[in-house]
């Protein structure tokens, strides 16, 4: 990636008679195209596994949370614990979300992308912002580019209509009932991330509600991801090897499948089912565990012959909320690993620091104690 500072070269479109003409990434166009640009091709060590082995995680019925039945909490709490120490990922079923409105929020999905480039880019992602239209993080990132298309926005619960309000500022009056429709979605995901944060704190000895009531006022992220096919799909990723930054992934994807996970020292595809939701703890949740919960390494492939969508809410502390383990998961045999930090420090250190990976959580640790050491220099 570019030192800290500079701008990413721009990068040439293949065959373009302009050799200085910057490359789009036009779904339309390059979906097609036999030979891909050379940016989106990845080092050996890390293109693609097509066939790789299915991933066993366990399915959560979230129904039990509402049982009232004991046993069956803690059996749920007891599957959640084992995988998240061992990998971070699991499935959760029954969990009350519609399926209508997962239909919808596809559907409407499908509607954005399929719209003329020059539509998209109303709602571009603007420098060092974190919301907005991004096809293959063109302008961050010169190489290892992914094959895909996004499109985030902010959630928060205590800012009413934040997501219709949005939808309506940067693509106009017609696009109000996509901003319902992805307020929606978004309010029912805060409500469901809340209620897997209480699993979450029952399967670590801790109080039911003690992160539920951390994340009450999150400030979350919801990100559409769509993969258009790609004629060369051993050579490029989706999206790369990385581990996620925020607390918790909600994830729902189409029946295409492209999601993977590195487990056990290889690669593991996760299959789709419709009706369950993949979970995955993220970096902070990891340091707001003491490390005992794993940020697990996970990516997606692409395949020549069909887009592939997928819908992420990233559940996320409210900015200015420090991040720091309960005293229950700090002792003598599980010492502190992280420093303290506000999701605001490391969502900046994602977006104009670092690129994320499966270090990002280290890195990040080592540089926060690097700004600490130069203010007392200084």
């Amino acid at each position: 990636m570019p030192a800290l500072g500079e701008r990413p070269n721009l990068i040439p479109t293949s065959g373009a008679k302009n050799e200085h003409q910057p490359l789009v990434f036009d779904a339309s166009i390059l979906g097609s195209e036999s030979n891909i640009p050379s940016q989106f091709i990845w080092p050996d060590h890390e293109k693609p596994c097509l066939e790789a082995p299915e991933f066993v995680i366990p399915s959560i019925d979230l129904g039990v949370l509402l049982s009232g039945d004991p046993l069956a909490v803690s059996k749920a709490a007891e599957l959640v614990n084992e995988a998240c120490k061992k990998h971070g990922f699991f499935l959760v079923v029954n969990h009350g979300v519609d399926s209508g409105l997962i239909y919808k929020a596809h559907q409407y999905m499908d509607l954005f992308f399929g719209m003329q480039f020059s539509e998209k880019q109303k709602a571009q992602r603007k420098g060092g912002e974190n919301y907005g239209y991004a096809n293959s993080f063109l302008g961050r990132f010169s190489s290892k580019l992914p094959w895909k298309e996004t499109l985030s926005f902010r959630y928060c619960p205590d800012s009413p209509n934040i997501v219709e309000q949005y939808f309506e500022s940067v693509m106009g009056e017609d696009f109000r009932h996509f901003g319902r429709l992805y307020q929606e979605y978004c309010e029912v995901m805060s409500k469901l991330s809340l209620g897997i944060m209480e699993l979450l704190g029952i399967s670590l000895g801790l109080d039911q509600a003690y992160f539920r009531d951390f994340f009450e006022g999150n400030d979350s992220i919801l990100r559409l991801n769509h993969y258009p096919p790609c004629q060369k799909p051993d050579l490029t990723l989706g999206t790369g090897p990385h581990s996620d930054p925020t607390a918790l992934t909600i994830l729902h994807q189409d029946q295409v499948g492209g999601l993977q996970v590195f487990a056990d020292e290889k690669w593991h595809s996760v299959a789709p089912i419709p009706e369950a939701f993949v979970v995955n703890i993220g970096d902070t949740f990891m340091a707001l565990s003491n490390g005992i919960y794993k940020s697990c390494l996970h990516r997606a492939v692409v395949n020549s012959q069909t887009v592939r969508r997928s819908i992420a809410f990233f559940l996320c502390p409210k900015m200015d909320k420090v991040v720091t383990p309960p005293a229950g998961l700090v002792n003598s045999a599980n010492p502190r690993i992280y420093p303290d930090f506000t999701w605001a420090t490391l969502l900046e250190f994602t977006q104009k620091h670092y690129r994320a990976d499966m270090k990002t959580l280290n890195v990040f640790s080592n540089w926060l104690q690097d700004q600490e050491s130069n203010k007392k220099i200084h």
